[in-house]
């Protein structure tokens, strides 16, 4: 892998149905590209150099050939740059959108209701998001910029109200609060409303944990080594805070059913316990304590797939420290 091997995305790059691996290596400027031979075990790299400093990638189909291309933040360029695939599992070499300084965490989702995905990503030293809209040919009109708590981090795209528009979650580390900009329905967004969460909050998933049909919003607070986990009302608003203790400095959070009840259950990265937890679901949206598992050092960003074709989820994880890439086989 590269130098401090920061995050991490699964898709199939080449068409062979079988999941990949993408990672950002934030120290040596390179995004990763690890071919699956198919038992989740043997893959091939390859490194394609970005910008200054990547920090985190999403995937989408952005100018429509049904092939996954790559956005991703360069923090210290204040960029963010697209990576078309050319089908056979390598990539173009990227060109860039201009952000603004320290573009963080990034999504792709369309938002405006043409069928095209755009670009959403949280800007921490200025304390907005931006969204580039998709033209359909995977370039992208100007930023708009929306404000939201202090030190923006993690971000996510999900009807949160039960309109059928997509809305917007943020967390927002500086100010220990999550954000929620509701749709206007027309591709622009309200201001936010704000929930208290832990401090430093910055993981971010979205999933129905209580089974009532809305999205539930768990975050991961660094300094407070917990996660919280906020039930939806179904309106937009959100119940109070249940906070779950974790490890040390929880940098990942995934919800995704492990155990095959039906119920999602929390992934979490613990980066200073160089562990990863698993906090099952008792099915009313409450959780069992974590379950923990030995990983590299310094955990930073867990991606949940069935990598190896057995039916089961498992987990990847990047290790900062170790410069690997970790797979843990569901037994």
């Amino acid at each position: 892998m590269g130098n401090g091997t920061n995050f991490v995305v699964v898709t199939d790059v080449n068409g062979d149905t079988i999941p990949d691996i993408l990672t950002v290596n934030t120290n040596s400027n390179n995004m990763g590209v690890l071919l699956n031979k198919g038992d989740g075990k043997s893959f091939s790299q390859s490194l394609y150099p970005i910008g200054g400093l990547p920090y985190a990638l999403a995937v989408g189909d952005l100018n429509n050939d049904n092939k996954s291309d790559v956005a991703v933040t360069n923090t210290q360029s204040g960029n963010i740059g697209i990576l078309i695939n050319t089908g056979n599992g390598t990539f173009r070499p990227q060109y860039t959108l201009s952000t603004g300084i320290n573009p963080n965490p990034i999504t792709i989702a369309d938002v405006n209701g043409d069928n095209r995905p755009d670009i959403l990503f949280s800007c921490w030293a200025t304390s907005n998001i931006g969204i580039f809209f998709n033209k359909g040919n995977g370039t992208f009109s100007s930023q708009s910029n929306y404000t939201t708590g202090s030190n923006p981090f993690a971000i996510e795209v999900i009807d949160v109200n039960g309109d059928n528009e997509p809305d917007i979650i943020v967390t927002n580390e500086g100010s220990n609060s999550v954000s929620i900009l509701l749709s206007k329905g027309n591709g622009t967004f309200r201001s936010q409303s704000t929930f208290p969460v832990g401090n430093a909050s910055r993981a971010l998933a979205v999933a129905d944990v209580d089974s009532n049909g809305t999205p539930d919003i768990i975050v991961g607070n660094m300094y407070a080594n917990t996660i919280s986990v906020l039930i939806n009302f179904g309106n937009g608003t959100f119940l109070p805070q249940t906070i779950y203790t974790v490890g040390n400095s929880p940098l990942s959070v995934k919800a995704v059913d492990i155990n095959g009840d039906n119920k999602p259950d929390i992934i979490v990265a613990n980066a200073n316990s160089n562990n990863v937890g698993i906090l099952l679901n008792k099915g009313i949206g409450t959780f069992f304590n974590q379950t923990t598992y030995l990983v590299g050092a310094n955990p930073t960003s867990i991606a949940v797939v069935d990598i190896n074709n057995d039916n089961k989820p498992d987990i990847i994880v990047t290790n900062f420290d170790s410069n690997t890439v970790g797979v843990l086989l569901h037994c």
